[in-house]
């Protein structure tokens, strides 16, 4: 198996979330638990597949403005 072959981008995910606790800062909301690492390198380290449940963040408008 390749490095990036279990990488998902948690940051681009709409269930990704930032916790207030400073041991575990990073959240996954679907399968509601916290970690010190991105959610996705823990699905995949305890379930040695990538993560199901990623959900690409819809894409923002452009701030600029044509005026």
């Amino acid at each position: 198996m390749s490095g990036d072959e279990g990488k998902v981008n948690c940051l681009q995910c709409v269930h990704f979330a930032v916790s207030w606790d400073p041991k575990h800062p990073r959240m996954c909301k679907l399968f509601g638990f916290k970690t010190a690492h991105m959610p996705s390198e823990s699905v995949y380290r305890d379930s040695g597949r990538p993560c199901l449940g990623f959900s690409q963040k819809p894409q923002q408008k452009s701030r600029t403005s044509d005026t």
